[in-house]
């Protein structure tokens, strides 16, 4: 019982991204049932999961389709929420650490938009070169627990796939510049991304708002060595604006004192060495100074690391996008634990896309077309947003009240680590377990308990079944 009384303490904010009492409800219920499903098949295992009649279904279809919670509000929302109560933010200067990849995610529905034709890069085995999906950019903020990293979600869109207008000209990068725009964080932070998002316009958007990037550089990247100060007088024309070109990565090549060998400050290695370099030169995109990081590992091999903000010591350039690997653990848990991506939702009078299409242009169609398929996306972005809250709000838990979550757990792990939070099935498991306590008890969240309660069918409620 308890537990979930932290639960409703995270919840409970959200209010505020609600136009009425009655969304509020079924947004909780959305939360509560993705908190506690034990299979991922969509909108069905959320009913599954609360045990609520077969109306409940209807009625969580038209939720996710409906104005009725803004997607961008209610991640608003949660981000004040956030940063307002989780005390183990990861703060590097006083600013906050944020975490910024993109995801694809398969979807082979011929009439779902922004589904389009997709390359994947990657080292295994198991994922093809191409597939029919969907492309999704996300922003995580990192939190210490104890001796551990997470990645916590903010928000998440799908940002390929329709094209609206032929006037719209943004790329990938300034959609995911707007996405972090949007959080609404009032504070300057520093951005960990990987080498696809070391660009002018990342780069120039996060200076220019106060942030700063951090990100990997690809091998054939060049950098400028400053225009060295001249008492001669200046010659006619434009001034210079860089001195001599440096190719990065030939520069592992050259040997003297200014390469460092140390610890490593990467998360997890103990009693390895590194050589790394540290260089202030002029980065044609921005043009202006930035931090180029050259680090040397005995096993992961040769990297660039790209900082703009100039006063930031390296080995925390170094541990810092060693780091980034937590949003990738974030997805992983997403995508196999909370079903974060597993929305099925079809569009019965979209016209049928082929096997290996693009982008679905939109511009020639008609205004009630064209709000059908906004409509459609919204329902995506409102099923992710609420499933990334889930998760989030189960982070926050594990890492803010983990005794609390192995007294709920009631089963077995082969190892506990202690240092270590509960990771978001273990949470799972423990809500899954108090469900029945929570909906027969008093306290904070009668309203949900009543909810629910109207809408249970006891034949169908298999955690009633099993308590009984």
């Amino acid at each position: 019982m308890r537990i979930w009384t932290q639960w409703w303490s995270w919840v409970e904010p959200l209010r505020a991204a609600c136009s009425r009492s009655r969304s509020f409800l079924w947004l909780l219920a959305a939360l509560a049932g993705i908190s506690i499903r034990s299979d991922l098949l969509g909108v069905t295992s959320i009913v599954r999961a609360l045990g609520l009649s077969g109306y409940g279904y209807d009625r969580l279809l038209d939720f996710f389709h409906s104005k009725a919670v803004d997607p961008d509000a209610l991640c608003r929302c949660w981000v004040k929420t956030v940063f307002a109560r989780m005390a183990g933010i990861y703060r590097v200067n006083g600013r906050p650490v944020l975490l910024g990849d993109g995801i694809k995610i398969p979807k082979r529905g011929r009439k779902m938009p922004a589904v389009k034709l997709l390359h994947q890069v990657s080292d295994s085995n198991t994922k093809p070169e191409y597939i029919m999906g969907h492309s999704i950019q996300a922003v995580s903020v990192l939190v210490s627990a104890a001796s551990s990293f997470f990645a916590v979600p903010l928000s998440a869109r799908i940002h390929e796939g329709l094209v609206f207008t032929n006037r719209d000209q943004r790329t990938l990068p300034n959609k995911f510049l707007s996405l972090v725009e949007a959080l609404g964080i009032a504070e300057p932070v520093y951005l960990v991304a990987d080498a696809y998002y070391a660009c002018h316009t990342m780069a120039l958007g996060l200076t220019q708002a106060g942030s700063h990037l951090i990100s990997r550089l690809r091998k054939n990247s060049v950098a400028f060595e400053p225009i060295p100060p001249t008492e001669a007088k200046p010659k006619r024309g434009c001034p210079r604006l860089y001195g001599g070109k440096v190719r990065l990565f030939t520069l592992f090549e050259t040997s003297g004192d200014r390469w460092i060998t140390v610890s490593s400050p990467v998360y997890g290695e103990k009693d390895v060495l590194i050589r790394y370099l540290c260089l202030d030169l002029l980065w044609r995109p921005i043009r202006r100074l930035a931090c180029f990081v050259l680090v040397e590992h005995p096993d992961r091999g040769r990297i660039i690391l790209l900082c703009t903000d100039l006063s930031l010591n390296p080995i925390e350039i170094i541990r810092l996008y060693g780091l980034r690997f937590k949003i990738e653990l974030s997805f992983k848990q997403a995508v196999r634990t909370l079903g974060a991506y597993a929305y099925h939702f079809w569009m019965r009078a979209m016209d049928e896309i082929g096997s290996r299409s693009g982008d679905q242009y939109l511009y020639r169609k008609t205004d009630h077309y064209r709000n059908a398929i906004r409509r459609k996306l919204a329902a995506y972005h409102r099923y992710i947003q609420i499933a990334l809250i889930s998760q989030g709000v189960l982070q926050c838990i594990a890492t803010t009240t983990p005794a609390l979550v192995w007294s709920s757990f009631g089963s077995w792990l082969c190892t506990i680590r202690p240092g270590i939070p509960p990771s978001e099935l273990v949470v799972m498991i423990a809500l899954r377990n108090s469900l029945p306590d929570f909906l027969i008890a008093c306290g904070p969240g009668h309203l949900l308990r009543k909810f629910l309660r109207d809408r249970l069918d006891l034949n169908r409620a298999e955690g009633f079944r099993l308590a009984g």
